[in-house]
């Protein structure tokens, strides 16, 4: 009887956090199984067409959906595929501030909420995130900008089509407009590979060329065959434990229905801020943690909107891609300002969005006010709250055995006055710029969902401790967003990755590699050498 494959880690989730988890381990020389319960994505012209937008894609599941309550009512349904959701985001790659790593009364309240370590700490994996996911970015003019060890691994894209009309009406209304940060190699930037086709399919679509640096693109071809071996479409079903231990994961081929158990030494369960928690509730683990009672809690999402500028005629580049812009004036957090959060330029409805979500003649007349429409998005922090959770609901499951999910949350007055306030700039902003009307819409989706599991300094109250460890089990790690013990106010996905890539060294008893913590100073030194006060 042929020997079972031996792993030294098995990491449940191929979205950032797992796939940076993993690049540590195989770099520090380690084997190891992930398990990914979607396909891998197609990458041709089919990723090009209207109909391709996440939602309304193949990889994008209501089979078994998670059951909605609070501010929002519903269900709704997740990604499934190799490089989790990331695969359709929109490649804008932030650090939080450093003071978001700090004790903010107005935000915490009385979650407890309180990061085990500083921005100092975690400044030389954002570096090493950076340079995986090949970020190209310019943080001049932006003063909330953290300081930084070195320069970003690719210049930035100058500011195309209603991108120049949005920084320059910022400009105009004293604003400081700077260039986002994006994981999109474009042919400014020399380098391998394909640079970026400069489409509108960029925010919400898998990149047909593999140019927007995600997962799927930029790390796991990476790994496979160096250490790494990936089971597509495979289902985790339950964490089995004995003692203080994992000893396996119960696994299904959702294609073939086949069971079986799979073994490792350690194991990263990186399956998302919903899906994760979930796991944890359906194993039973949350018995074994001294803060049983907060695992599943202080569910974020940050407090979301877009403002839509309608312009009397049509843009120049309107459907090319222009997501460039920040302004972060309102971020907030510093000598006393409140925190609000940060306005970053968007994209247009898609066109096959509006004809999915505005059926018949009125999505017909809609489509073409694309091409004389741009946005601003608006991102504020939310608070972490107790009440807003994920539940595993014993009473349903999927085709699996997998408990049903459900999740409840509710946004805070000061969370809705932060984005309000902020869409207030927003309009300003778009009216400055020649856009006739103005309309404000508010995002529903989880898509930057964070906190279930979070770390933090208190045993009793932080699922994890600094290390990403699971409190309770010696050998699980959390390395997706549920680690979050805030949200901040910007796009999460750099900083989910740079804990990853943390993690996972912590895990392999290794460290950042050394042409980083080479770089790596306190916050004055990192300023002082950059010449940026602070």
């Amino acid at each position: 009887m042929p020997s079972r494959p031996s792993y030294h880690a098995l990491v449940i989730g191929s979205g950032v956090g797992g796939a940076a988890a993993a690049h540590a381990l195989v770099e520090a020389g380690l084997r190891v199984l992930m398990i990914e319960r979607g396909p891998r994505v197609h990458r041709d012209a089919r990723n090009w067409a209207g109909d391709a937008v996440m939602e309304l894609s193949p990889y994008y599941s209501t089979e078994d959906p998670w059951e909605v309550r609070g501010d929002d009512q519903g269900r709704i349904g997740s990604f499934r595929c190799v490089g989790g959701p990331a695969v359709f985001y929109g490649g804008v790659a932030l650090r939080l501030r450093e003071h978001d790593f700090l004790h903010d009364a107005e935000i915490v309240g009385n979650s407890g909420a309180c990061w085990p370590y500083g921005y100092d700490e975690l400044e030389p994996y954002y570096a090493w995130a950076e340079t995986l996911l090949e970020v190209g970015g310019d943080d001049a003019g932006d003063p909330s900008a953290p300081p930084r060890s070195g320069p970003y691994p690719r210049p930035a894209l100058p500011p195309r089509g209603p991108a120049r009309k949005v920084w320059a009406a910022a400009r105009s209304l004293e604003l400081t407009p700077s260039l986002l940060p994006l994981a999109i190699r474009h042919a400014d930037a020399p380098g391998p590979g394909e640079p970026c086709a400069l489409c509108g399919t960029c925010d919400g679509y898998a990149c047909a060329i593999e140019a927007k640096r995600e997962p799927s693109s930029a790390i796991l071809p990476g790994l496979e065959g160096r250490g790494l071996t990936l089971r597509p479409e495979t289902e985790a079903v339950r964490l089995l434990r004995r003692g203080s231990r994992v000893v396996g994961v119960e696994c299904v081929d959702s294609r073939t229905g086949q069971r079986w158990i799979a073994h490792a030494d350690h194991y990263v369960l990186a399956a998302g801020a919903l899906a994760s928690p979930r796991l944890i509730l359906a194993s039973g683990l949350h018995s074994s943690s001294p803060a049983r009672d907060w695992v599943g809690r202080c569910l974020m999402r940050h407090c979301n909107g877009i403002v839509f500028g309608l312009f009397p005629h049509p843009l120049e580049g309107s459907r090319d891609f222009h997501k460039q812009v920040g302004v972060f004036d309102l971020y907030g957090g510093l000598d006393g300002a409140p925190k609000l959060g940060c306005i970053q330029s968007i994209h247009p409805p898609p066109p096959g969005m509006v004809r999915a979500r505005i059926p018949g003649w009125l999505g017909g007349i809609a489509e073409p006010l694309a091409d004389r429409s741009t946005g601003l998005l608006v991102i504020a922090e939310d608070q972490p709250r107790r009440e807003n959770r994920v539940e595993a609901d014993a009473r349903r499951s999927d085709r699996f055995g997998v408990p049903a999910g459900r999740v409840t949350h509710r946004y805070t007055w000061r969370d809705a006055h932060a984005r309000l306030a902020l869409a207030r700039v927003a309009r300003a902003v778009l009216r400055q710029a020649g856009a006739r009307m103005t309309q404000g819409v508010r995002i529903l989706t989880f898509s930057h969902a964070v906190g279930t599991l979070r770390m933090g300094v208190d045993p009793r109250s932080s699922p994890l401790d600094a290390s990403s460890r699971f409190r309770g089990v010696e050998n699980l790690w959390v390395t997706d967003g549920s680690f979050m013990p805030r949200s901040g106010s910007v796009n999460p996905s750099l900083t989910i990755a740079a804990n990853a890539l943390k993690a996972g060294a912590h895990l392999a008893g290794t460290t950042v590699p050394e042409r980083f913590a080479s770089r790596s100073r306190t916050p004055a030194a990192l300023a002082e050498a950059t010449g940026v006060a602070r």
